[in-house]
Formats: C-alpha cells, sequence, structure tokens
C-alpha cells in the first residue's frame, strides 16, 4: 500500500490487514470518539459539517433524493443531514461498536434507525440506486481509495453527487507546520490519555499526513468517472470538501 493507493496502519502488510485493524482500532475509542472529536477540534468539526449540508443543498431539499452517509461512525454527519431532509438518510460503517453508538444517538433524537454494517469497497446497494453518497472524516481510512471512489460512483443515479469531507494539508507553509506540531506532538497525548488508545490517536495524525492532497484527491475523483469536482478548504486548509457529479 501507498500513500495513494489506501491506508497503512502499522503492521498491515495487505489490505485485509489494514481493514481488520481499523475495525478493531475504532471499535475500542468508539465510546470516546464524539467527546475527543469536539475536544481535539475545539468545537470546529460541527462547523465543518454544517457547512458540508449546506453545500448539499440541491440534493437534500428534493424529498425523493435518496441519501447514504458511508463511513458514518457515530453518526453526527448523519443527523446533521437528516436534520435537512424530508426523507430517511441511510448510514454506513464497517465497524459494529460505532454503529451501537449511532444508533444510541438517533434513538435519543427520535430520528429513524436506518443504519448497515458494511465495508465502502463493497456496499450492499444496487447500481445507480442514490443520489447523494457522503463520507466525513472516514474516507482516508479506506483501504484501497480508488476502489471507494468507484464505489460512491456506481451507486449513484445519474446526476447524483459524492461528498468526501476530509482532513488534509494546510497550503500555508507556517500554518502546516504549526498544524503538524499540534497533530504529531500534542493530539496523541490528549486523545491516548482519554481514550487509553494511544496507538489509536498516533494512528489518526499519520493517517493525514498520508492522506492525498486536496488536489490529488480531486484527480482521483475525476479519474473514477466524476464531473464538475471541486473542492473548498475549512479553517486553512485542516480541513477540505471535495464534491463530485455522476453525469
Amino acid at each position: 500500500m501507498n500513500s495513494t493507493g489506501g491506508t497503512a496502519p502499522p503492521g498491515a502488510s495487505d489490505e485485509r490487514q489494514a481493514a481488520a485493524w481499523v475495525r478493531a482500532m475504532f471499535g475500542r475509542v468508539a465510546g470516546r470518539y464524539d467527546f475527543l472529536n469536539h475536544l481535539l477540534s475545539a468545537n470546529l468539526d460541527r462547523l465543518w459539517r454544517r457547512r458540508t449540508v449546506r453545500r448539499l443543498g440541491p440534493w437534500l431539499s428534493r424529498p425523493d433524493s435518496v441519501v447514504m452517509d458511508l463511513c458514518c461512525g457515530t453518526g453526527d454527519l448523519l443527523l446533521a443531514l437528516q436534520a435537512r431532509h424530508a426523507g430517511v438518510v441511510f448510514g454506513c460503517d464497517f465497524c459494529h461498536p460505532m454503529l451501537v453508538e449511532a444508533r444510541r444517538k438517533l434513538a435519543r433524537r427520535r430520528k429513524p434507525s436506518a443504519l448497515i454494517e458494511a465495508d465502502v469497497l463493497q456496499l450492499p446497494v444496487r447500481s445507480a440506486t442514490l443520489d447523494l453518497v457522503t463520507a466525513a472524516f472516514g474516507f482516508r481510512n479506506l483501504t484501497n481509495y480508488e476502489g471507494g471512489l468507484r464505489e460512491m460512483h456506481r451507486v449513484l443515479r445519474p446526476g447524483g453527487a459524492a461528498a468526501i469531507l476530509e482532513f488534509s494539508q494546510p497550503p500555508n507553509r507556517i500554518f502546516r507546520r504549526l498544524y503538524e506540531i499540534y497533530s504529531r506532538r500534542i493530539l496523541p497525548r490528549i486523545g491516548g490519555w482519554v481514550s487509553g488508545s494511544r496507538e489509536a490517536y498516533q494512528y489518526l495524525p499519520d493517517s493525514v499526513r498520508r492522506f492525498p492532497g486536496a488536489e490529488e484527491l480531486a484527480g482521483q475523483m475525476r479519474r473514477a468517472g466524476f464531473t464538475a469536482v471541486e473542492f473548498e478548504r475549512f479553517s486553512g486548509g485542516i480541513v477540505a470538501l471535495h464534491i463530485g457529479r455522476k453525469p
């Protein structure tokens, strides 16, 4: 595996081992995942999701749109999408403990639970049946980025869209250096102490550094068949939102 092919957790020599490592890692931190997301991002993660949902208004405003949030984790983006969409938003993740947390969150808010336990690389969805697929902070954990993009393209109807909200590298050199210091030295210590898994919060910033930059990811989306691909950086480029359409 290389920097553009898919995630490369420590000790994994192939995609099967990488997927097993990632699934187990998220299972260990599921109970503290939301708290740490808000803490380590200074609550900016809420802002990023709100901006994403606003950008997806053209699809969410149509009550007949079929929407699926991939790598849904504990359901934060799923709930934000449901708040703007009249229909049901499906959630999909391959980590069972994450889906357990998502189901609890949905039940507390009395939202319909439509959760699927599956790998994004092999979605149990017929071709050309969805109008919008999203992935927030989970796409970089796929073992095969190109395979994930092809699968997203497959399940979309013509005119549908894929939206990927993911960590990125700030273009400003000074700001990027400051962000690297935080992610390398501070984030693993806090995340490891609160979650009890230093390994998980060492992997997460490492996975950001290995993930393709915004321009490169846009290129991969175009090669997968998406058109009108655009991206927008948030918070100085810490994260980027990519949107591509299926012609």
